[in-house]
C-alpha cells in the first residue's frame, strides 16, 4: 500500500466524481490534500471532512484553474501554508458535447481552457515548486476519448489528446529533476455524468467493455495512487488506461 505521509498533494476538480475518489485515496494513505474546486464549496468541504475523519489532513481551495492568476495564488498559498507541493493531479474537466456543425466556438474554448489550459498552468506552477525540491509527481487525468476519439466530442477529445502530448513532453523536460509526469485515461466510469445516460446507451457502452461492467471512480484513484507512489519512481511519460479493456 502506498504511503504518502509527509507529502502534499493538490487535486484539481477534487470535490466530486473521480477527483473526489483520488483525493480520498491519497488522503487515507497519509497525504495532506488540497481539494481544489471552482463552484462546489460544500462538496469540497465534505471531502476534506472525510479525509480528516480517516486521519489525514488538508484544505479546500477555490480557484478557476484555467485562470493564470488564480493558479499562481493557489500554489503560493499552498507553499506558504505547507512548504511544498509533492503531488499534482490535474483532474479538472468539463464536457460540452455536440456534433461539430452545431458546436459553438465558445463551447470549444471552454472545454480546452478548463481541461487542457488548466493542466498546463498547474503543471507549470507545480514544476517550479518541485524542481527546487528535486522531487515530484504530476498525474494528468485524460480519457480513452483522447486516444480513440468519439463522435460529438471533438472539443473534449482534442483537450484530452492534448493532455497526453503535454504529459509526454513535460516528462522529457523535467525528468532530470527527479519529477515524473504520467497520465491516467479512464474509460466508462460510474459518475454523476454517466448516471444520466439512457438505459439503451448504457447497455451499448457496457457491451463494448470486455470486462462487462462500468468502472468505479476508486479504480481510477488507485491507478493515480500507484503513479504517485515510490513504487512508480521509474515510470514517466506513460498513459495508464483504466477502461476494462474497452479500447485495447
Amino acid at each position: 500500500m502506498a504511503d504518502f505521509t509527509g507529502k502534499v498533494a493538490i487535486v484539481t476538480g477534487g470535490s466530486r466524481g473521480i477527483g473526489k475518489a483520488i483525493a480520498l485515496e491519497l488522503g487515507k494513505n497519509g497525504a495532506t490534500v488540497i481539494v481544489n474546486y471552482n463552484q462546489s464549496a460544500d462538496a469540497a468541504d465534505a471531502v476534506i471532512d472525510e479525509i480528516k475523519a480517516a486521519g489525514g489532513g488538508g484544505m479546500a481551495f477555490q480557484a478557476d484553474v484555467s485562470d493564470a492568476e488564480q493558479v499562481d495564488n493557489l500554489f503560493k498559498t499552498v507553499t506558504k501554508e505547507y512548504g511544498q507541493v509533492d503531488i499534482l493531479v490535474n483532474n479538472a474537466g468539463i464536457t460540452r458535447d455536440n456534433v461539430i456543425m452545431m458546436l459553438k466556438p465558445d463551447d470549444f474554448d471552454a472545454v480546452i481552457n478548463t481541461n487542457l489550459r488548466s493542466a498546463w498552468l498547474c503543471s507549470k506552477a507545480a514544476s517550479r515548486a518541485m524542481m527546487k525540491k528535486r522531487y515530484g509527481r504530476i498525474i494528468n487525468i485524460t480519457s480513452v476519448v483522447g486516444i480513440a476519439g468519439n463522435g460529438g466530442q471533438t472539443n473534449y477529445s482534442a483537450s484530452k489528446a492534448g493532455m497526453i502530448g503535454l504529459t509526454k513532453s513535460l516528462a522529457k523536460e523535467i525528468a532530470s529533476r527527479n519529477i515524473t509526469v504520467n497520465a491516467v485515461a479512464p474509460g466508462f466510469i460510474e459518475t454523476d455524468m454517466t448516471s444520466e445516460l439512457s438505459e439503451d446507451l448504457m447497455k451499448r457502452a457496457i457491451e463494448a467493455i470486455p470486462l462487462g461492467r462500468q468502472g468505479k471512480a476508486v479504480d481510477v484513484a488507485k491507478a493515480v495512487a500507484f503513479l504517485a507512489s515510490d513504487d512508480a519512481e521509474y515510470i514517466t511519460g506513460q498513459v495508464l488506461v483504466v477502461d476494462g479493456g474497452m479500447v485495447m
